[in-house]
């Protein structure tokens, strides 16, 4: 297995086509290349339909999959200003991949069994080791398929994000094989003698302490441990550093709420989801940017602009990866590719900014926010 990432800055999409596969030959050589992943800027406009093509003129690749987004990532460099296209590209001899396009009416009833989501699948000899979810934020939810994937496939990490960049409804755009497409997901199959591990690092830690949801309706939490909510969270500001307090003071508040309403063990960082705190209604209830359920352990969160992803992808062993995938929000402030390159160097990452990232918490794959969602991929399986 072997892997390059190249990018290169251009108003001109074929040229920077011409320099991207420059820089991959000249590291992988003329041999076939297996499969390449693309984040390219949303500003080609129009001549994002001619991208599959001209990519598959140089390089051959039979699976190539991709996303706009507003800012494309190589280990090295952040691309923001100049339009630009990112690419990975690999050799995966004992590997095997393949590619899907869906649309939403592709979707089975959420109560079909499990062999209706994995007829969506793409087509593998191999068992599936993980899959890369790209979506299309203004006219597909992602959360139906995801929980559908779950069920076909338990265990396997997904990991993925919006497409972002595009200033219309049908700005942005996915990439399958030979297609351009502005609507729907791709879904992109890792399998055969292949591992994938998935690195989902939230852009908020926790503070303050937890309590459990006694009531709520819809998205508006009435009730933590019995009080008022609204009282909830003053109690926690009150018990804030000066440090946490001049965080709140100047970014939005956010509520976790634990993903795991089983867990007997209280929820530790990295154990919640991360929703935002949209304001309090007239009756003093916080109105959340999430269903609530009554039971559930929430805690109230703040930005963290250096997060948890160097140490994350630390304990993930990054550095044996022969190539990694990076789905970043686009309101992160970090310099998520220098904190990669940093623990990485000499691992061949691409990546892009999204409108929302896709990853596994407790085993169960969600929608995320202000996160950085990786996926690492390597020689061997683990079953």
């Amino acid at each position: 297995m072997e892997f390059h990432s190249a990018l290169a800055e251009s108003h001109d999409l074929e040229e920077a086509c011409d320099a991207v596969v420059s820089d991959i030959r000249r590291a992988l050589g003329p041999k076939t290349i297996d499969l390449m992943v693309a984040f390219v800027s949303a500003d080609y406009g129009e001549a994002l339909g001619e991208l599959p093509g001209l990519m598959h003129a140089r390089m051959g690749a039979p699976v190539f999959v991709g996303s706009t987004g507003a800012a494309q990532l190589h280990p090295t460099c952040m691309s923001t200003e100049t339009p630009a296209l990112s690419v990975l590209a690999g050799r995966m001899p004992a590997g095997e991949v393949a590619a899907c396009a869906l649309s939403a009416t592709d979707l089975p009833h959420p109560d079909a069994p499990p062999a209706d989501w994995r007829a969506l699948l793409p087509k593998t000899a191999s068992p599936i080791r993980g899959l890369i979810v790209l979506s299309e934020p203004h006219h597909f939810d992602p959360r139906p398929l995801l929980a559908g994937l779950d069920f076909a496939l338990p265990g396997v990490p997904k990991i993925g994000g919006l497409a972002s960049g595009g200033r219309q409804p049908n700005g942005n755009a996915l990439f399958c094989d030979d297609q351009r497409r502005s609507q729907g997901a791709v879904l992109l199959a890792l399998a055969g003698d292949v591992t994938a591990t998935p690195v989902v690092s939230q852009g908020c830690r926790p503070v303050g302490r937890p309590g459990y949801i006694t009531q709520a309706t819809g998205n508006r939490l009435a009730t933590v441990d019995h009080i008022p909510a609204k009282t909830f969270v003053e109690q926690q500001l009150q018990g804030m550093s000066q440090e946490e307090l001049a965080i709140a003071e100047l970014n939005p508040l956010f509520l976790g709420i634990a993903s795991d309403p089983f867990r007997r063990a209280p929820p530790s960082a990295g154990d919640f989801l991360v929703r935002n705190v949209l304001g309090i209604d007239d009756e003093a209830q916080l109105v959340i940017g999430d269903e609530l359920s009554v039971g559930r352990s929430v805690q109230l969160h703040l930005r963290d602009g250096a997060g948890d992803l160097a140490a994350r992808l630390r304990r993930a062993g990054v550095a044996t990866a022969k190539a990694a995938m990076m789905f970043r929000c686009v309101g992160r402030e970090s310099p998520d590719h220098a904190r990669f390159h940093g623990v990485a160097p000499s691992v061949p990452m691409v990546g892009g900014t999204c409108s929302g990232e896709i990853g596994p918490v407790d085993a169960v794959t969600h929608l995320h926010a202000y996160t950085a969602s990786c996926m690492l991929l390597r020689e061997g399986s683990t079953s």
